[in-house]
């Protein structure tokens, strides 16, 4: 087990995969507590939610191969699609949040966090289902980190100079920082104060809990995700919160195995008719023909130009 974080024994890692099946085993025979059949269904779909959260961090904590967590997270965006639904119809609000991110930042951290992992899992596809959900109750143009994580692979965002919890202004700064050298201070920073902002989170302490207790490990994903979106040097991040070789997957992602390759370096030749991106300029996202020559710019403060595959839309 080369796990990721020094909390995480093989003990607890197993220990939560054999508790993880057996609540699932459970609950098929079994009802939670409820006044009604709409609030027993809600919430079975939010503890099913968590459940899935928490084998996606426990998976990537213990150290298991990082195209590993691809099906856990396909499986998590269903959760969060059937906890949003279930929400919706106990509390009769149609387009209800399954995330209440502008109340809670731990709420927040949990949606940038899924956002992250799709971000760097090059799942577009499930980045916009997830984002749908948020979007619908109102929070698209609201966020400027939220529209930040999004801009450069989904259509339709929004420039917006606001943020609903100020323990993100760091990691803000980093995305608009003057120079190459300003952006990873303001990366490092970030990650450095994050364990402590969230002393309110249920998750907090929970590696002092002991091996039987809750940890599944304390992760920074869409710091991550900024860096590699943005082309953040993080060569000098090695604080524990930071999924240091996640982002390194994300750069050097090159496609399933018999796909078409989705990075192009700069005087390639693009390979697939669509949407592309490179952390190299701001606001680079655009329509390629396959064959066409993916342009350098060679003005750019970040270093080398590359692409990478932002969809069809």
């Amino acid at each position: 087990m080369n796990k990721r974080q020094k909390f995480f024994s093989e003990y607890q890692y197993n220990n939560f995969l054999k508790e993880h099946d057996e609540v699932i085993s459970f609950f098929k025979t079994n009802t939670f507590q409820s006044d009604s059949p709409e609030e027993e269904a809600t919430l079975r779909a939010t503890h099913f939610k968590q459940l899935a959260l928490d084998k996606l961090f426990a998976t990537y904590t213990a150290g298991e191969e990082i195209s590993a967590l691809t099906p856990l997270l396909e499986d998590l965006i269903v959760k969060y699609e059937t906890r949003q639904a279930k929400l919706a119809e106990y509390q009769k609000i149609p387009d209800i949040s399954p995330l209440a991110i502008n109340d809670w930042p731990d709420e927040y951290e949990e949606c940038v966090q899924v956002i992250g992992f799709c971000v760097l899992l090059h799942r577009t596809d499930l980045l916009q289902r997830f984002v749908t959900l948020i979007d619908g109750a109102g929070y698209a143009g609201d966020d400027t980190l939220y529209e930040d994580l999004l801009i450069k692979l989904l259509p339709n965002r929004h420039d917006v100079d606001q943020w609903f919890h100020d323990v993100y202004s760091s990691l803000i700064r980093a995305i608009y920082a003057d120079s190459k050298e300003d952006a990873s201070k303001h990366l490092k920073k970030y990650c450095n104060q994050w364990y402590s902002a969230f002393k309110q989170a249920p998750w907090h302490d929970t590696h002092l809990q002991g091996e039987n207790g809750n940890y599944v490990g304390y992760w920074a994903i869409e710091a991550g995700a900024v860096a590699f979106l943005y082309g953040v040097d993080d060569s000098k991040i090695d604080h524990m919160v930071y999924p240091k070789d996640l982002v390194e997957y994300a750069r050097n992602y090159k496609g399933d195995i018999g796909s078409q390759i989705n990075r192009i370096v700069a005087g390639e030749a693009c390979s697939k008719t669509g949407y592309w991106f490179s952390p190299a300029q701001a606001n680079s996202r655009r329509h390629f023909q396959q064959g066409e020559i993916m342009p350098s710019f060679k003005e750019s403060k970040w270093g080398d130009t590359l692409w990478y595959w932002s969809g069809e839309v």
